[in-house]
């Protein structure tokens, strides 16, 4: 990544010289065909950790091997899987 960093600071430098009033058209001419190189470079390197990214995002989450236990059927009756007959007074 470090890489990455000094070439966007060499682009941000390239970009300010070409903007100078003072330099010469060979110069600019220099500076703007070593920046389309970097930002290709870049462009690239960008492609690759994007890609690195996605293959990240899309990896399934790892399982445990611990069963989550729910106390869904507490006190449920074996044979019929009721809790019994319903209170009065309430509906089913």
């Amino acid at each position: 990544m470090k890489n990455f960093e000094e070439n966007l600071a060499r682009l941000e430098k390239l970009t300010t010289d070409i903007k100078q009033t003072d330099i010469s058209l060979e110069d600019a001419l220099k500076n703007f065909e070593e920046g389309i190189k970097l930002a290709r470079g870049m462009e690239k390197e960008i492609e690759k950790i994007e890609g690195k990214i996605q293959i990240l995002m899309n990896q399934p989450v790892p399982e445990t091997d611990e069963t989550p236990e729910l106390d869904l059927f507490s006190g449920a009756d074996e044979t019929t899987g009721t809790s019994g007959a319903p209170e009065q007074g309430t509906r089913q």
